[in-house]
């Protein structure tokens, strides 16, 4: 898995006033937990572009004034008007304990009803895994070299390769859909 060095400084004071007054120097307000101790630090806003606003997953290698810790991304939150960052939440990692993540779907071969004219929607983007911090994957890879019109592919399909699938078994990942044209001309030759 790739991994992304960002750099913070830890918060004396917490709360809404001072949370706000951070945002105003254009940086934002993070914690880290799951280790020893909840470290509350802040990282200039810039640094994130690389770590959320991409489809890949990473491993974060935080520096919080001289400390290093390894650590994901668990939640972020956005302004739901101008969508600025607000908060990030960090999962420090530990050897040999496990995790869970949303790791994104990669497609692998050609899908029959593609080439027969049919549309590949994707239904899911991301499948939910828990593994150790070794075994996470940069993707899961699908393979739609069987999906025909009108099938659809599901999770359960999806074979895991040192790690657990925790999404539905019965959720579907991608299905080629027929379009109208299409549809008109499949309905006339019956």
């Amino acid at each position: 898995m790739k991994s992304l060095e960002i750099v913070g400084f830890k918060r004396a004071n917490l709360g809404k006033k001072n949370a706000k007054a951070v945002r105003l120097d254009s940086y934002v307000p993070c914690v880290l937990y799951g280790g020893a101790e909840q470290v509350h630090f802040s990282v200039p806003a810039i640094l994130f572009r690389e770590l959320l606003y991409t489809p890949e997953v990473h491993i974060v290698d935080l520096n919080i004034e001289g400390t290093h810790y390894r650590a994901i991304v668990q939640d972020s939150q956005f302004h739901p008007v101008n969508e600025m960052l607000l908060h990030v939440d960090f999962l420090e990692l530990e050897e040999g304990k496990e995790v869970k993540m949303e790791i994104p779907v990669k497609y692998v071969g050609v899908s029959p009803g593609v080439l027969a004219g049919g549309k590949l929607v994707s239904k899911l983007r991301k499948i939910k895994v828990k593994a150790t911090p070794e075994n996470l994957p940069d993707y899961v890879e699908v393979n739609i070299a069987d999906l025909a019109l009108g099938k659809s592919i599901k999770v359960s399909a999806v074979e895991a390769k040192g790690y657990t699938i925790l999404s539905s078994p019965q959720a579907p990942i991608a299905t080629v859909a027929i379009p109208r044209a299409l549809k008109g001309t499949l309905a006339a030759d019956k």
